[in-house]
């Protein structure tokens, strides 16, 4: 049945109804069929109606897609208030996509009203006694409800996720008047993952991390019989609730708008979740447990009560009257228990109905709470708690959402993965995911290409432009020999056959769109699942290795096992980069690069989906440019021409919120796990808004996340800081906004990338362009420190301070100061962000000030983007600025290998003092070399007095004298390193790494120059012998 059901036609029905009614001997029967058409019809109308009056009816055949809600619009930047029904929907959303929890609290204001109301200033002191009309105003659940019902699947997915961390109840079951039916939102709740601590690991600090529809747990549900006085979403507030933390998961009529007649929401189920933090002095349950809420009089609703009761632990009915009702109780199949929960207070409690209800269904005592007199809401609470407690310490019923899909789909109810392209999605996903058992084998069998040849590919790469490694060999021979190294490479890649893995991933992401997105999803999905297990099981086993820390060798080999155990989407787009990079260095007719020319094409569609697209890759720390810039080729091809692009970059220290950042301020969905591994750049499309094209004078934003810099894993390594610099000064320098994230605790680490970036500009000519930087000083909450003017003018001190000696370092001392490199305003440039969660997680919703500073500082960078003098690139200029921008980082061959410019500049003063050591040094050896080889040429010329008569022993003594005057120099050298670090100028202290680095190069040149000496006076006393020998022929001819 359609939604838009003309009156005729409802006319019609009824009027048919009626002919039945006359024509039948069973009368009752069919009044009861056409009382149940009516009620459908009324249902039809009323959604009709309320679709109508939020403009949302439109969404309702043709969903409202992710796209439509993250596109940027003037809506987004602006605050007017909410003048009608019809804005409410958007504003919801609006707010729900940045996590704000005063999103369900949006109404609609009527200025009419407020302006006669200012006007009138005699009014009748009657009206104060009058109940306000709550007709026009919309019920937050209806809201929800419309917003579901209009929505796609995967916009679904999206309002459960962040309404779970608003620790807003989501829906279980979605009523649809349309059709009369309901729907089990198995896929809507997929994508929550809730990580919580349970008595039994609270002293071992463990964890649970799961995702929730996986999640075995007991469901506690609450459903109403009839009319109620006792508020039960309001109980179950207060019930989920401790006292320093009290927060609204239901709506009750207590609330904003919760008073407003429901219209289309009756008959929902919603779901919540208590999970314990593992503290009893704050734990309500020990232990996890699932919320039901059933909206409506089960008497309305005996399907939901019905898939309640044959799902739940134990079901709690509140009721006031009970007499009419009493089979809808007694006729159910209850797989738990049923408590009764009534108020005396009622004027319509009836004591003998209870009796009569508790004698049928073998009730006792136990299960029946009354809330008396003189019990106030707080004895209730105690009385619910200890029972649930009880009932979730005792049960054997417990069951996951997916195993509560088959009693669903028995009783008649809907289920909203069971759609043919989900279906088919999942098969495919399943089809690669189940093969894997170790992720560090699968990656080796089935995504050969990524692993140790591509690391070496891009060494290779890199040395091409730096040539550290070149020499006294000639230098094109050099880069020849690079080249085929290169070649040999490629062609070690092309010997790898397709893996049946990649065959099954491109083949499904050619599928038609839906079904394409599904399949991404439930990879995604599965690939988390997984790498959390693997996680889990290795961080177990490092915990057991740790106890005996003798065993160095196995730490390490646990240590690198996590750092490698992840496994998502982006490893198998990053295999296919490969193969098609690979692919290219085939001649062109070969049919094998002909197969393969269509992958860039599916990765820009994706790209215009709003998929994220890996950048850079961080294990490697490179860009498959050839595969990235014919993916942008394609994206230009796929919009219009001339589509321009505006750039916002966030960079940060690992673990500090960024991607949060970037996930609450756009509505988007970066990777924010903590036991992810991934690192590089990822960058996602979002659309611009016909109406702030002109404003922004672009189409598209990319918004470029980079995955944590200073991660524990590289720091290790010795080349740590050149990864992160080269991340660090790429990103900048194809951004137009740059975000640095910054954390108190680590605000030097950030500022020496910054440092570095700035001088890696000062050093790269072909950085033509200025970013704007924003700096977003997290966990900072108190609301005097945006007026700390001291903290600020101190960071601008210090950046400058790095900035000059930067500048002086490369001669271009033009550049005085941070501002004359990257835009930036020390009072508009730094925005202060309080913690993200208010309480304690799990059960802690998100605060609201985080997400309201979050979306100051989103309209700022909007501003600043629209500031911009500079013009935006379209798609292709920008990839040749990826290109060029690249190819500039990788010839840098000095400035990243350092942390900040002052080290850089600090380790340039001790090489330049060194150097004038090793030259006196060196001038000294020559003048001494010199004037014993005149004493070798002389000889057996003239007899010196203690020298020996044998060349030989001549030469001996001559070496030992050598040996001396070198062990003299070598002392000096190394005493004047330790002289020159007792300094307290010139920042001597930030190189004292590299002490023994340059004690050992004094040792080194000791021994080059002992060779060398040697050698001359080897050579120089054989030049004596045989000119001896010649003279001495001379003699004898001439005899």
């Amino acid at each position: 049945m359609c939604l838009k059901i003309s009156t005729v036609k409802e006319q019609q029905v009824y009027c048919q109804c009626g002919k039945n009614n006359s024509q039948t001997t069973k009368k009752t029967d069919d009044r009861m069929k056409c009382l149940k058409l009516t009620d459908l019809f009324d249902k039809v109308t009323k959604l009709k109606d309320l679709m109508e009056d939020m403009d949302i009816e439109h969404y309702y055949g043709e969903k409202l897609s992710l796209g439509r809600i993250l596109e940027i619009d003037k809506k987004t930047i602006t605050d007017q208030p909410v003048k009608s029904n019809s804005d409410v929907p958007l504003c919801f959303l609006k707010k729900l996509m940045m996590v704000n929890v005063t999103a369900r609290n949006v109404k609609s204001v009527c200025e009419s009203d407020s302006d006669d109301k200012s006007r009138d200033s005699n009014l009748d002191l009657d009206d104060l006694f009058e109940s306000p009309n709550t007709g026009s105003k919309l019920n937050p659940l209806d809201i929800i409800t419309g917003l579901f019902l209009g929505s796609d699947v995967f916009v679904q997915q999206e309002m459960a996720l962040k309404m779970s961390m608003c620790q807003f109840s989501v829906p279980l079951l979605l009523p649809n008047h349309d059709t009369n039916k309901c729907t089990l939102m198995l896929w809507a709740m997929r994508d929550i993952v809730k990580k919580y601590r349970p008595q039994s690991l609270s002293n071992s600090k463990g964890f649970i991390e799961d995702r929730i529809v996986l999640s075995k747990l007991p469901m506690i549900s609450f459903v109403r019989l009839g009319e109620c006085s006792l508020s039960k979403s309001e109980i179950l507030n207060k019930l989920l609730s401790n006292s320093q933390q009290y927060h609204d998961t239901f709506v009750h009529r207590n609330m904003e708008c919760g008073d407003s007649p429901k219209t289309i929401s009756n008959g929902m189920t919603e779901m919540t979740w208590y999970l314990p933090c593992g503290n009893p002095n704050i734990d309500i349950f020990s232990e996890p447990v699932a919320v039901a809420n059933l909206r409506g009089d089960i008497a309305s609703f005996v399907t939901q009560y019905s898939f309640l009761c044959q799902t739940s632990a134990a079901v709690f009915v509140f009721f006031d009257h009970l007499d009419a009702k009493i089979s809808l109780l007694t006729n159910q199949k209850h797989n738990g228990q049923i408590f009764l929960v009534g108020n005396y207070e009622s004027k319509h409690f009836s004591k003998n109905a209870r009796k009569n209800l508790a004698a049928e269904m073998g009730l006792t005592k136990y299960n029946i709470i009354i809330k008396l007199k003189e019990k106030n809401d707080a004895v209730l609470l105690n009385d619910l708690r200890k029972t649930i407690t009880d009932v979730v310490e005792n049960t054997r019923m417990k069951m996951t959402i997916e195993q509560m899909a088959d009693i669903a789909r028995q009783l008649g109810i809907l289920v909203d993965e069971d759609s043919r392209e989900c279906q088919t999605a999942r098969t495919n996903a399943e089809a690669i995911t189940e093969e894997i058992q170790d992720i560090l084998k699968y990656k080796e069998d089935q995504l050969p290409r990524q692993g140790q040849i591509w690391k070496e590919l891009t060494c290779l790469e890199k040395e091409e432009f730096r040539l550290r490694n070149v020499g006294s060999g000639n230098i094109e021979d050099y880069k020849s020999e690079l080249q085929l190294k290169k070649q040999g490479m490629r062609k070690k890649q092309n010997k790898y056959d397709m893996s049946t893995a990649m065959t099954c991933f491109i083949k499904a992401i050619s599928s038609p769109g839906t079904e394409r997105f599904y399949f991404l999803k439930w990879m995604r999905m599965n690939l988390d699942n997984l790498s959390r297990i693997k996680l889990s099981e290795l961080r177990e086993k490092y915990k057991e290795i740790c106890k005996n820390s003798e065993n160095k060798e196995e730490i390490n080999k646990i240590d690198r096992q996590i750092s490698n155990s992840s496994l998502g989407t982006e490893h198998f787009f990053r295999e296919m980069g490969q193969i098609y990079e690979a692919s290219l260095s085939l001649p062109k007719t070969d049919r094998a690069r002909k197969q393969l020319q269509h992958l860039p094409k599916l990765c820009a569609e994706l790209l215009l989906d709003g998929f994220p697209l890996e950048l850079v890759d961080g294990d490697a720390s490179n860009i498959p440019l050839r595969w990235v810039c014919d993916v942008l080729s394609q994206l230009s091809d796929l919009v219009s021409p001339n589509r321009k692009i505006r750039v916002v970059t966030v960079l940060g220290v690992q673990s500090t919120g960024k991607s949060t950042l970037l996930n609450t301020m756009f509505g988007v969905q970066f990777a924010v796990s903590s036991g992810r591994c991934t690192r590089g750049a990822f960058m996602l499309l979002i659309k611009i808004n016909e109406d702030m094209k002109k404003v922004l004078n672009c189409d598209f934003m990319l918004i470029i996340d980079t995955e944590g810099l200073k991660s524990p894993e590289l720091a290790q390594l010795d080349n740590s800081y050149e990864h992160d610099n080269e991340l660090a000064t790429l990103v900048v320098g194809l951004s137009d906004v740059t975000v640095v994230n910054v954390a108190m605790e680590n605000s030097t680490e950030m500022k020496d990338i910054l440092q570095i970036v700035v001088h890696a500009f000062l050093r790269m000519k072909e950085v033509g362009k200025k970013p704007k930087c924003v700096f977003v000083h997290q966990n900072v909450s108190d609301v005097s420190a945006h007026k700390n003017s001291r903290d600020r003018k101190l960071l601008l001190e210090q950046l400058n301070e790095m900035t000059k000696a930067a500048a002086k370092m490369e001669k271009k001392e033009e550049n005085k100061s941070f501002t004359d490199v990257m835009e930036y305003s020390p009072d508009t440039g730094n925005w202060y962000i309080p913690g993200l969660w208010n309480g304690n997680p799990p059960m802690a919703p998100v605060n609201a000030g985080y997400s309201e500073a979050v979306y100051e500082l989103k309209k700022n960078i909007i501003q600043l983007l629209g500031n911009c003098e500079s013009s935006a690139n379209d798609v292709m200029e920008f990839k040749e600025w990826v290109t060029s921008l690249w190819t500039a980082v990788k010839h840098e061959n000095f400035i990243f290998s350092f942390r900040n410019s002052l080290v850089a500049d600090a380790y340039m003063r001790l090489c330049t003092e060194f150097n004038k050591w090793e030259w006196e040094f060196r001038k000294e050896m020559y003048t001494w070399v010199t004037n014993v080889e005149t004493r070798i040429s002389n000889f057996g010329k003239v007899a010196v007095k203690f020298e020996s008569s044998d060349m030989r022993d001549f030469l001996a003594c001559l070496k030992i004298e050598a040996t001396t005057v070198l062990s003299t120099w070598e002392k000096k050298l190394l005493d004047n390193l330790t002289q020159y670090f007792k300094q307290t100028e010139g920042h001597v202290y930030l190189v004292e790494g590299y002490k023994e680095e340059f004690a050992n190069s004094a040792k080194s040149l000791r021994r080059e120059m002992e060779r060398s000496v040697f050698n001359q006076l080897t050579v120089a006393a054989e030049i004596r012998e045989k000119r001896a020998e010649i003279e001495k022929i001379k003699e004898n001819h001439t005899l």
